[in-house]
């Protein structure tokens, strides 16, 4: 009895192990696997928020409203402009050339600079009035002649003489004004003199304007000259500038 009753015993304790494993194997069929959770997509948001974050600003592909769209032909201000060599030159790079003066004044040529005067103006004392109405004449007209007016231009203190002789020098053309005072006036014989000798072969440089006298009257020394005639109504003074003028364009 005591051997019968040992066996059931024993089967029952090694039956029990293997109902453990035999239910072990049973869960683990009957459970199914956990889902994996899905990768999380990355939204332009978070792109934009760790960028801003981290100091950089956000990547413009990511974001939708950042895509640059095509542009636009029916849109005036996406047309392509036409290329800068079909397009004329702007004026500021364009170097303009310099302009030349329609009309080229005589007192522009460049040897008439040689000296400093264009006419010195020969008188007598009587005569100063008309001299200086000569000198302003000259000096106002087109061509802005330059005039030595020994009583206004000579240097204080300096001799007469030497004065004289400079400015005969110094100047382009001679005016004579030959009046009766001139004539009776030895000073004034001088000039004339002096005038002659310094250009005796120049035509056209010394210019004797007659005023007050007849033809029979006209000094001797000069009768190899042509004298311009103060009778006229300006006395003389517009053929005086001409005869000035004529003279400095062959200087040029």
């Amino acid at each position: 009895m005591a051997s019968s009753s040992s066996v059931p015993a024993s089967s029952t304790q090694s039956k029990k192990p293997r109902d453990k494993i035999a239910d072990w194997f049973r869960q683990a069929l009957l459970k199914k696997p956990k889902k994996m959770p899905a990768p999380r997509e990355s939204h332009p948001s978070d792109g934009s928020q760790k960028s801003t974050q981290d100091g950089l600003p956000p990547p413009s592909h990511d974001s939708p409203s950042n895509r640059s769209s095509p542009p636009s032909h029916n849109s005036p201000s996406n047309r392509s402009s036409p290329p800068s060599h079909s397009s004329p030159p702007s004026c500021s790079s364009v170097m303009s050339p310099t302009l030349q003066p329609t009309h080229m004044d005589t007192s522009c040529s460049s040897g008439r600079w040689s000296k400093d005067y264009d006419v010195c103006v020969c008188h007598s004392e009587e005569d100063l009035e008309t001299a200086q109405e000569l000198v302003s004449y000259l000096e106002g007209s087109r061509a802005s002649l330059r005039c030595f007016l020994q009583l206004r231009d000579a240097t204080p203190g300096g001799a007469i003489v030497s004065e004289l002789c400079q400015a005969l020098s110094s100047s382009h053309c001679r005016v004579l004004l030959i009046t009766p005072g001139f004539l009776r006036d030895p000073w004034c014989k001088y000039q004339m003199l002096q005038a002659l000798t310094e250009a005796p072969g120049a035509e056209g440089c010394t210019i004797p304007l007659l005023s007050g006298l007849t033809r029979a009257a006209y000094p001797p020394e000069l009768r190899f000259m042509y004298y311009v005639d103060g009778r006229g109504q300006d006395g003389g003074f517009y053929q005086v500038q001409e005869a000035v003028i004529r003279y400095l364009e062959t200087l040029s």
